[in-house]
């Protein structure tokens, strides 16, 4: 072979295996792109007990509270259901379940629903939209911001007998029931509302479908389907016809008790709810900035096929399934510590799941170190289609809290099951979960359908880079924060200070708090603030909120613009505006023009004193600090206005009057520059000997408080509900600063 053929082979054995190379790391990418790990990034749930959030469900399993009560009586059932022969036709020999409060209860405002339309909604599609918008904004986002965006949308749910309740269809109602109860529009209405673009799908596999939902999500995102996804699972009853219709296959615990995996177990019992996640890759997850709760690492589904009845569980299929999850997950089976298991509390199917998970996990698992089992459904029975989203969130919650809340009603493990076959057991007491050496924690969660879908997920706790911080309760802030609220109504505004007012009684870290009011909620017209630096201050303005005292607190707001409030004298401080000035040329344009409207009438220069040159006069001078924040103000609005932000309508106190005014065209900058300036020269020229001080507390308190220093001081503005300015002799202002601190209500003076 000669000398350039050697070459020419060689280059090509070169470029072979270079493509070989790439062809290898694509096939490792697209392996890995398969299995990558799914951040929950959020939840939102409703379950029985009272239960409309994630922290009471937490609350609720981990004190052991059985949710169970008797049936709804707003909902126009028959109040004789009960007959405690099982072939009654007609009739239930239960009494109890797990029901909703409130399931009847809707604000069709808020999606842009009218009222006809929303009475012939299904109400799974009315409980799935709330709870969808609770869990977006529990993520930080604005649920209307997701517009456009492939966010998916995947939900469990059987079909809804809501229509047959409908025996008299009121005026109007006509037309929307199609759409009001199609199984199909429960996806697409939550996708229709946020306008959201990627795959939305309802799924109906009966028990097992909240999971599968979640498993279809979690491909969604692992394909590139969509890039953020919604996996739910909703149940409401309209009728008891699931109590009557089990009660003729006496699968019904006669007391309505779920004794998972006990050796009392009877029966299950019925029960409703709706679980929502926000999942997103990992990798998103963490370039995005958001806080992960817990990490999916894999999930599989099955079905039993042939097995001895259609609806009879098959434990060949449920321990298939497992090993399937696992591998997905790349983990084995000592991986995992506990099953948050189906565990219906059935004497046929708790056996055939508990001999599955021995099978599988409790083969490497020891006495010593075994597989901790239970299932929330002794708390809340069996939801159905939401049952495997509540397994997840209970289990979430117990990666977070580090605890294994017990099964009720099970003191005594089920005789029908070999427990020695294997290291599984169960938790008849709750227990610490301390983690194994530096693995994380991890925990399986089964579903498994009447139809015979089953559906096995395993959850990891969240990296610690990765969790959400944990505020202190107790923390103060350095001034005055504000805690923003809004809604549509009037009303939904009381209510909402409520809901916040019962959430952070315990106490709250009031600038996160305001924050996260500020930032992760809608922007509703109408609008209430509490501003306030102490926790019982706080509790004080919500519960005013909350009793519909909004004097001076609420305002209604466009949809659109917003509005610029300009504030007085107090906002300054050394060093404002001089960053700004150099980093921004729009900023700096209009404070140029401001400094030579002022010039005329001031023997100082705007710049000069904005960068605290020596020999200039501070801001201890009312006729300095005051033109200097009106030229401020000005030039910030002007920004804003480059920026596209153009206000309704623009409002100030003292120099932010005259900001306001030249702001909106009211005043020439050259007239408004004379006007703060004379303005500020002549409050020199008038002030007598006299002070001012700021109090944190109503004006009839602070009015009864200085009536003992008679006529050496009096009320001289009330500037908020919890913020009135007391003026007067400065001796007797010294001896008020005294009072109040001793008193333990904050007051400051104010510099005239």
């Amino acid at each position: 072979m000669s000398t350039s053929n050697e070459e020419k082979l060689r280059e090509y054995l070169k470029r072979v295996t270079a493509d070989l190379s790439r062809t290898k790391q694509q096939l490792r990418d697209a392996e890995d792109a398969g299995h990558e790990p799914i951040a929950i990034v959020s939840m939102a749930c409703r379950f029985p007990g009272g239960v409309t959030d994630p922290e009471g469900f937490w609350n609720l399993v981990a004190s052991g509270t059985d949710a169970i009560g008797p049936f709804p009586a707003d909902r126009g059932w028959d109040t004789d259901l009960y007959d405690p022969d099982p072939d009654a036709p007609g009739k239930t020999y239960v009494r109890e379940g797990g029901f909703l409060q409130g399931a009847t209860l809707f604000d069709p405002e808020l999606f842009g629903i009218s009222p006809r339309e929303a009475a012939a909604m299904d109400p799974q599609q009315r409980l799935f939209l709330e709870t969808a918008w609770e869990t977006l904004e529990r993520a930080g986002y604005d649920p209307t911001s997701l517009k456009g965006t492939e966010t998916g949308v995947f939900v469990g749910a059987v079909a809804s007998d809501y229509a047959s309740r409908l025996d008299a269809l009121p005026d109007g109602v006509e037309g929307y029931i199609g759409t009001g109860t199609m199984s199909s529009v429960l996806s697409g209405r939550v996708a229709y509302a946020f306008g959201l673009a990627g795959p939305a799908v309802t799924v109906d596999t009966a028990c097992s479908s909240g999971l599968v939902a979640l498993h279809l999500a979690v491909q969604a995102l692992r394909q590139g389907e969509c890039s953020l996804a919604l996996a739910a699972g909703v149940a409401v009853m309209s009728s008891p016809a699931a109590f009557v219709e089990f009660s003729r296959q006496r699968a019904l615990a006669a007391d309505g008790r779920c004794k998972a995996f006990g050796a009392d177990a009877d029966g299950t019992t019925w029960s409703e709810g709706a679980g929502v996640l926000l999942v997103e890759r990992l990798s998103d997850a963490r370039r995005n900035g958001h806080r992960v709760l817990a990490v999916i690492r894999g999930s599989a589904l099955n079905q039993d096929g042939a097995s001895n009845g259609l609806t009879a569980p098959s434990e060949p299929a449920q321990q298939e399934v497992i090993r399937r999850a696992l591998a997905n997950a790349r983990l084995t089976p000592q991986d995992v510590d506990a099953v948050e298991a189906h565990g219906t509390g059935t004497s046929l199917g708790d056996p055939i799941e508990a001999q599955a998970l021995l099978a599988t996990y409790g083969q490497e698992h020891t006495a010593d170190q075994p597989l901790w089992l239970g299932s929330s459904k002794s708390n809340i029975g069996h939801g159905g289609p939401v049952a495997g989203l509540a397994g997840v969130i209970k289990m979430v919650q117990a990666l977070r809290h580090g605890v294994l809340p017990k099964t009720l009603h099970a003191d005594e493990p089920s005789p029908h099951i070999d427990w020695s076959s294997g290291g599984v057991r169960l938790l008849n007491e709750s227990r610490d979960w301390t983690p194994r050496g530096d693995e994380p924690r991890r925990a399986g969660v089964s579903s498994f359908g009447v139809s015979g879908t089953n559906a096995h997920v395993i959850l990891e706790e969240a990296a610690p880079a990765d969790r959400p911080a944990q505020p202190s309760p107790g923390e103060e802030t350095g001034g005055p924060v504000p805690w923003i609220l809004s809604a549509r109504t009037p009303a939904a505004l009381r209510e909402q200070a409520a809901r916040l007012l019962a959430h952070v009684r315990d106490g709250a870290a009031p600038a996160s708090t305001g924050f996260s009011l500020a930032t992760t909620r809608t922007a509703h017209p109408v609008r209430g603030a509490v501003v306030a630096a102490k926790h019982e201050e706080f509790l004080a303005g919500l519960a005013e909120l909350a009793e519909g005292d909004t004097t001076g607190v609420t305002a209604a707001a466009g949809a659109d613009r917003p509005v610029l409030v300009f504030p007085g004298q107090g906002s300054q401080w050394v060093g404002m505006a001089v960053e700004l000035y150099e980093a921004s040329p729009v900023f700096a344009a209009r404070l140029d023009a401001c400094a030579e409207a002022l010039a005329p009438h001031t023997d100082w220069s705007l710049l000069d004193v904005l960068r605290q040159k020596d020999g200039v006069p501070g801001f201890d001078r009312v006729d300095v600090v005051q033109p200097a924040l009106w030229a401020v103000m000005v030039s910030l609005a002007e920004l804003w206005r480059f920026h596209g932000v153009r206000p309704a309508a623009v409002l100030g106190h003292s120099q932010g009057e005259i900001a306001a005014a030249a702001v909106s065209g009211a005043l020439s900058l050259q007239d408004a520059a004379k006007v703060s300036a004379l303005r500020a020269k002549a409050i020199v020229a008038l002030a007598g000997k006299g002070g001012m001080v700021s109090v944190a507390d109503v004006a009839d308190a602070v009015t009864e408080r200085i009536s003992t220093w008679g006529e050496r001081l009096s009320l001289a503005s009330v500037n908020g509900p919890r913020s009135t300015v007391v003026s007067g002799d400065p001796q007797a202002l010294d001896e008020l600063l005294a009072a109040c601190e001793a008193d333990g209500v904050r007051a400051r003076r104010i510099n005239v």
